[in-house]
């Protein structure tokens, strides 16, 4: 918990009031190698702070081709967001790249506290201001950067995450081939 309270005080500042409510609603949850936090098809009900490891977040096509659309890493928050908001079915899948250590908390408790903690309504306001300008950046970098600009930028933004993970998983979040990450590393 004290992770999670350091990363919404660098939201912002949320008083020891709200924070005993805030700890009332989070639970610690195992979220081994290999496990989903949320999959496809279904409808999200849970947020999760991420304490410790990797997940990645992806789509899956009707073939089974998966194309890694983010990587989470601690500290971050976790979970189908569209589906939390919309209340539709959830359409991207997050795994566990890592063993994990992860709190969750019912995402309806959490956003019931907004009347009674506005610093905690603030700190998720905040929260998904950063993820809105994360996704928008990410976006521009695809269209806008080729191949190897876009693998020197994830390793400036994830500086030891190619040692953790698969190349494959980062060449999916690049758009290339295994082969094409081969190559720029060779060159670079």
């Amino acid at each position: 918990m004290i992770k999670l309270k350091k990363y919404l005080n660098s939201l912002n500042l949320i008083s020891e009031s709200s924070w005993k409510k805030i700890e009332t609603i989070f639970v610690k949850k195992p979220l081994n190698k290999g496990d989903y936090f949320i999959k496809e098809g279904q409808k999200a009900v849970k947020v999760a702070f991420l304490q410790k490891g990797i997940v990645r977040a992806f789509y899956r096509t009707e073939n089974g081709k998966e194309y890694n659309k983010h990587f989470f890493t601690n500290p971050s928050f976790i979970g189908g967001y569209s589906s939390l908001i919309t209340g539709r079915i959830n359409t991207i899948n997050q795994q566990a790249i890592t063993d994990c250590e992860i709190i969750v908390a019912d995402y309806d408790k959490f956003t019931s506290l907004y009347s009674s903690c506005p610093d905690v309504e603030t700190a998720a306001r905040k929260l998904a201001e950063l993820s809105f300008v994360e996704k928008e950046q990410r976006e521009i970098e695809i269209v806008l950067l080729d191949a190897s600009e876009r693998y020197l930028l994830l390793r400036e933004q994830f500086p030891n995450l190619e040692q953790l993970i698969p190349q494959y998983h980062i060449a999916s979040f690049l758009g290339i081939s295994p082969t094409q990450l081969s190559r720029i590393r060779k060159k670079l």
